[in-house]
């Protein structure tokens, strides 16, 4: 199976006018998003949190967490994105992925639009 890349954009939730483009690598087994931290720090987006990750090896590494803004054809979400250092790959994971409305298809390595269901508590008046 190989890998799938996109284009997105991300911007600063405060000035989503401002965007700055990458070729991300979709990774369907990451939860947050990965942007070069100097990227992040330009748009004037700031970290709120940390949190530690484990990497496929088992290291356990601590990363920075802040909000950005993603753009994919048009469609824009919200959503966490981590602070990547130096090693890091830019990554689209699957929270920001589901933010915009999309999942991979990993048979086609495409995005296709994600179904959007809603639980009703109770059936519609009609």
């Amino acid at each position: 199976m190989g890998l799938t890349h996109v284009r997105a954009r991300i911007a600063n939730p405060a000035r989503p006018t401002k965007t700055v483009g990458f070729r991300f690598r979709v990774d369907s087994s990451a939860v947050y998003s990965v942007v070069p931290a100097a990227t992040l720090r330009r748009l004037g987006i700031r970290a709120h949190s940390s949190r530690t990750f484990t990497l496929a090896d088992g290291t356990e590494i601590a990363r920075r967490i802040g909000d950005g803004i993603f753009v994919i054809d048009g469609q824009r979400a919200a959503s966490p994105v981590i602070f990547g250092e130096q090693d890091d790959a830019a990554l689209l994971g699957t929270v920001s992925l589901g933010s915009l409305g999309l999942i991979l298809d990993p048979m086609k390595r495409i995005l296709r639009p994600l179904p959007m269901v809603l639980g009703a508590i109770r059936p519609p008046r009609r």
